[in-house]
């Protein structure tokens, strides 16, 4: 009660961990992030957070009550992975909290909490190869294949798929407009996400051939219900992709598998990360290089096959007797 006896923070201003997220926290998320952003904080909350920390003071928390949370919800043999989301969960919530003077201290607590270095590591992402396409195109039905193919030869996320128009395929290109997730349409992700991207042949067949067995539209959604309204790829998947590949006994590692494929195809065809990023639109060519590019062993063979015919090269222009001797 001193802090409100000195005057130093409003009554109001003093709530439980609960009533702040629920009241404030959330209700920022869904006015300033993206929905999937939104949501993926409320389920945190609800999951992880809620049961353990939801009665405690929020102007008392200090690092090392955050610190036993981590802990406590560490011990359930969560990933590294899913205890790097909920510390950073935490922190914005004390971020939020701090700028809105519902914590008294200019310092967030989670800035000292650390998460248990045994925790587990994730589990390596996978990316389809040229021929795991090939594969899953063959028996995909359309227009289940053609967005797909969309995902595999261009690299647009999921929710870009599903809100791309007639109108956004122009010029040879696909020009990133908006993205729809759960049936709510926003903008580009970032201002790069917004790029054109380039339409290889292969990919501008199947959009054609898509467009004239929809009528031949030019406007309105590219993958649509007979409703014109735009086609849930989150459907499309639970009903006809993961039923047809488990029929040809194919493996469904998800629609960003396909955007890591195109990411990890192009590399081992030479592409500078440069140029990868700028197609997959990447802010950070650090991000395409960590978590879109996945070489396996056969590339590390590859590269020291280079090697091994480099030091075979020097061999024959330079023999061994001819070279002269360092003194």
């Amino acid at each position: 009660m001193a802090t409100i006896n000195h005057g130093s923070m409003p009554p109001e201003r003093i709530l439980t961990i609960g009533d702040f997220v629920e009241n404030v926290y959330l209700p920022w998320a869904a006015k300033y992030t993206r929905p999937a952003t939104a949501s993926g904080y409320r389920i945190i909350w609800e999951a992880h957070l809620k049961p353990i920390c939801e009665k405690a003071w929020l102007k008392e928390t200090r690092a090392f009550n955050v610190q036993r949370w981590l802990d406590q919800i560490g011990a359930n043999n969560l990933g590294r992975n899913t205890l790097k989301h909920i510390k950073s969960t935490i922190s914005g919530i004390f971020t939020v909290a701090i700028r809105e003077g519902y914590f008294p201290r200019d310092e967030n607590p989670v800035r000292y909490v650390a998460i248990d270095p045994a925790a587990k590591e994730p589990e390596e992402t996978h990316a389809y190869t040229l021929e795991e396409i090939r594969r899953i195109l063959a028996v995909l039905p359309e227009p289940a294949a053609t967005a797909f193919a969309v995902a595999a030869y261009a690299g647009l996320r999921r929710g870009e798929i599903q809100g791309l128009h007639w109108e956004d395929y122009r010029d040879g290109e696909l020009h990133v407009s908006r993205s729809i997730w759960n049936g709510v349409s926003t903008g580009p992700k970032t201002r790069k996400s917004g790029a054109p991207v380039p339409v290889i042949r292969q990919l501008s067949d199947r959009l054609e051939m898509h467009r004239l067995r929809v009528g031949k539209p030019q406007e309105g959604p590219i993958f649509a219900y007979a409703s014109n309204k735009p086609m849930s790829l989150t459907n499309l998947q639970s009903r006809i992709i993961v039923p047809a590949l488990n029929s040809a006994g194919l493996e469904w590692h998800g629609w960003h598998a396909a955007r890591r494929g195109l990411s990890t195809n192009l590399f081992r065809l030479g592409v500078p990360d440069m140029k990868i990023q700028q197609i997959l639109r990447h802010g950070d060519v650090n991000t395409t290089r960590k978590h879109y590019i996945k070489p396996d062993a056969d590339d590390a063979r590859g590269a020291m096959d280079v090697l091994e015919g480099a030091i075979e090269d020097l061999a024959t222009d330079w023999p061994l007797e001819e070279k002269p001797t360092v003194m």
